[in-house]
């Protein structure tokens, strides 16, 4: 009996946190109104931000495949808008 009892108020403490802890959540979380003005303002959003974002990645993929097709240190270079030469403003061949 002792058990039993026992048993019973662990599973209503658990069953009370379980309903506090989803109350809490669904007060929470943001609405559809409101979710949509959060993802308006995130981060690459507006194309300005989207093609900075893109050229940076083609910036990197080009010293990527340079990096492949040479034996350079590319890590080292200085500017990393010249291509190779270790930035000495030269153009590679």
């Amino acid at each position: 009996m002792q058990s039993l009892r026992k048993m019973l108020i662990t599973v209503a403490v658990l069953g009370a946190g379980a309903g506090v802890g989803s109350a809490l959540f669904v007060i929470v979380t943001p609405r559809g109104q409101q979710k949509q003005e959060m993802l308006k303002e995130m981060p690459l959003q507006d194309p300005l931000s989207r093609d900075e974002a893109a050229s940076t990645k083609q910036l990197v993929m080009d010293v990527l495949q340079e990096a492949a097709t040479t034996q350079e240190n590319v890590a080292w270079r200085k500017n990393w808008i010249v291509g190779g030469d270790g930035g000495k403003g030269r153009k590679s061949a």
